[in-house]
């Protein structure tokens, strides 16, 4: 069925400039878990909007490699769900790392979360690490990707075809490869970005988290920038860094989150699992002429053998 112009044109003026009190909530920690931060026109209903995420995570399952190492899997598992019991959830989440230097974590419709092992590494503290995947539980919690989705359909629907259910997989998987991830799916608006740094900041303060190590991460992210220009837009595309984000983040912290006089910072579990991460990185390859290398001792060495010949491995004959 096909909507008049003026009916498209109003939807979505109604759309882009409409506010209601709820829009208020969400600026109160304290309401956190007693709002809809999701509310809004969209195409898709919470069970549609589970079962597109988990055909996208089932897809990047097939594409990307996923860590195998149960002690970070366990560790990132339990810091999001903690994350998750502090939010606006009204999915259940799991959480999954993948092996990759991108300094990134990614979120699909009815909460699929995945990070990746650089941004792990990246971060300096647990607080940071949580601010991160806090960011993605919102963009989560608020349905940003299905409402997107849904503005775009409503913009276009006088010219084209109303995407279909399978149509906005499909699309995922193609912008995904190659790269295992979906990228252009997971770009979002600006106002939804800005929502999600607003919510992300909530979620790691309502979990006992100092708020301002978003901040610190932002701030190490765009000083990357500043020294190796591209860098964050090649690892970070997904969330542009800017100078704006970080102001307006500085200033969420200032308005809406009262003091404490104790935060979590960081946990010996988190610096556990960082280093061993990075435990992996420092394996050198066969290739570098470095590489310490075994060598006998003249002292060791048999009469008529070069003492500086290395030692070689040799078949033993097995007797019957």
């Amino acid at each position: 069925m096909r909507l008049p112009t003026v009916s498209v044109l109003a939807a979505a003026a109604l759309l882009f400039t409409s506010s209601s009190p709820a829009d208020d909530k969400k600026k109160d920690p304290n309401q956190i878990g007693n709002r809809n931060v999701g509310s809004g026109i969209n195409f898709y209903s919470t069970e549609k909007e589970i079962a597109l995420g988990k055909q996208l995570a089932e897809e990047v399952r097939r594409q990307s490699k996923l860590l195998d190492d149960p002690t970070v899997g366990e560790y990132i598992n339990r810091v999001g769900q903690n994350l998750v019991r502090n939010s606006d959830a009204t999915v259940p989440f799991t959480f999954q790392v993948v092996e990759g230097e991108q300094l990134n974590a990614f979120a699909f419709p009815g909460g699929f979360v995945f990070v990746y092992t650089g941004l792990i590494e990246a971060t300096e503290t647990e607080a940071e690490l949580a601010g991160a995947m806090a960011h993605e539980i919102a963009h989560v919690t608020a349905r940003h990707i299905t409402r997107q989705a849904t503005r775009g359909q409503i913009v276009n629907y006088a010219t084209l075809p109303l995407i279909l259910w399978g149509g906005w997989t499909g699309y995922a998987v193609r912008q995904g490869v190659g790269l295992g991830i979906p990228v252009g799916f997971l770009s979002f608006e600006r106002r939804f970005e800005s929502e999600a740094d607003m919510l992300g900041i909530q979620y790691m303060y309502k979990a006992g988290y100092d708020p301002t190590a978003s901040v610190d991460l932002f701030e190490r992210m765009l000083s990357l920038e500043k020294r190796k220009p591209g860098a964050i837009a090649r690892v970070f595309n997904t969330h542009p860094m800017t100078e704006d984000r970080l102001v307006q983040t500085q200033k969420n912290i200032a308005e809406m989150l009262p003091n404490r006089p104790e935060y979590v910072v960081t946990t010996s579990e988190f610096n556990d699992v960082r280093a061993r991460l990075k435990a992996r990185d420092v394996r050198k390859p066969q290739d570098d002429p470095n590489r310490p290398r075994l060598r006998k001792s003249p002292s060791a060495a048999a009469p008529g053998e070069d003492a500086d010949e290395r030692p070689t491995l040799k078949r033993r004959d097995l007797v019957d």
